[in-house]
């Protein structure tokens, strides 16, 4: 008896998490034998809970579902929807009776951390009420913070605009040679400085700009900071310097604290904002130099211009091996890629148990973080490069991108 298949996005969007929708539908749809539909939970499971959901089979008809791929942002939308802790909470016999009702014996949700402790609750409440239904996640963060997992979806086009962006941030600021200035750029980043660190991959040669780069992994110190500056100024006199919105003292408060109180999400977690405004005044007020801040804020997140190709291919391919997993019957599980050893870059996708991960974070390591807490070795670039390769074409109109967008028919 043919099944049904539900999918869902929840957290932040990514270049590529619809490419992650696409490789879902796309194996979902092409198994005729195994499935009968395949939904969509619009707004995740917040919205599948106030009956949010689409026939996804209807873009394959329409020929939307090609340029989903392509598409950043989250197509289905998105929540940040916490499930209680308690399996015992009537939340839960709530949504497996809507599992019932819609046929459902496939789940997929592509996310973060957060949302590997969705799929975690649910594939545990499952087993403990003896359900048959197969819970799978598929990975997705700019953060590139899962652990068990080589590296995450997203990240890789993440990193590519990080780098090129921060490349032409220091072109444009080497145009006035005659007069020292700093230009502070702020990238996304509350625990792990990943994002931050692909910054180095804009250098051209040794001794390029950025000359600094700051992770939250060390505690940062504002008087190091001021000399740091102080003696890269003597080097070249149109700095750029890259840190982590989450750059933090060593014990907890973070350096965008020391402007004024941080407000919270709906997890708890701080919304990290002024980290660079905070530098810019103190290396304006200390030194006297002519000084600006950049936040890349969400452009990080939605710039179908700086695809990877590698991220795109990988982003989808991991939707896709979900599908045939849960039909080999594994539930509980995320895709992770496996790094292969050799010279050249080569992955394997694998399953690891989504209890495992979520609500963990990989940092970078500590020994890939040099020059006394401001740069990263050849380590780091090592390992980032192969995911930043390869350029998309993205289809146009009129000279625009042109995305998919969901019509409210759900």
């Amino acid at each position: 008896m043919k099944k049904n298949v539900i999918v869902g996005q929840s957290g932040g969007p990514t270049a590529v998490i619809n490419a992650s929708l696409y490789g879902v539908i796309s194996e979902a749809l092409a198994r005729e034998d195994d499935f009968e539909k395949v939904y969509g939970m619009v707004n995740g499971v917040e919205g599948f809970l106030n009956g949010q959901i689409m026939d996804m089979g209807t873009l394959e008809k329409s020929g939307e579902l090609e340029l989903i791929r392509t598409t950043p942002g989250s197509y289905l939308g998105s929540c940040r929807y916490k499930l209680p802790e308690d399996l015992e909470d009537k939340i839960y016999p709530e949504l497996f009776e809507k599992f019932a009702e819609y046929g459902i014996a496939y789940f997929f949700y592509i996310g973060g951390n957060d949302s590997m402790d969705t799929v975690s609750k649910l594939s545990r409440y499952a087993k403990k009420t003896g359900s048959d239904i197969r819970f799978l996640g598929i990975p997705k963060t700019i953060d590139n913070d899962l652990v068990h997992t080589d590296h995450t979806p997203g990240f890789g086009s993440a990193a590519k605009y990080v780098a090129s962006t921060v490349r032409e941030i220091a072109v444009d600021a080497s145009v006035y040679d005659n007069k020292k200035s700093v230009t502070i750029v702020e990238i996304m980043g509350r625990h792990a400085g990943w994002l931050a660190a692909a910054s180095a991959l804009a250098r051209k040669f040794e001794g390029d700009n950025p000359m600094l780069i700051y992770l939250p992994e060390t505690a940062f110190d504002p008087e190091r900071f001021l000399n740091d500056v102080t003696a890269a100024m003597e080097k070249t006199s149109n700095l750029v310097v890259c840190i982590s919105e989450g750059i933090n003292d060593g014990n907890g408060k973070f350096i965008c604290e020391l402007s004024g109180d941080v407000g919270v999400d709906t997890f708890g977690h701080k919304m990290l904002t002024g980290s660079g405004k905070y530098l810019e005044n103190l290396v304006k007020e200390r030194l006297g130099v002519k000084v600006r801040s950049i936040e890349l804020n969400v452009c990080q997140r939605c710039s179908s211009a700086m695809l990877s190709d590698t991220d795109l291919k990988e982003a989808a391919a991991a939707g896709a091996y979900g599908v045939k997993c849960a039909l080999a019957g594994e539930t509980g599980k995320m895709i992770a890629f496996h790094r292969v050893p050799g010279a050249e870059y080569q992955i394997e996708y694998i399953t690891e148990d989504v209890s495992l991960i979520c609500n963990q974070e990989k940092t970078v390591p500590a020994e890939w973080i040099t020059g006394n807490g401001s740069d990263v070795g050849r380590e780091f670039i090592e390992y980032a490069l192969p995911l930043i390769r390869g350029r998309v074409e993205v289809p146009e109109k009129d000279g625009l991108p042109l995305f998919a967008y969901r019509k409210r028919h759900f």
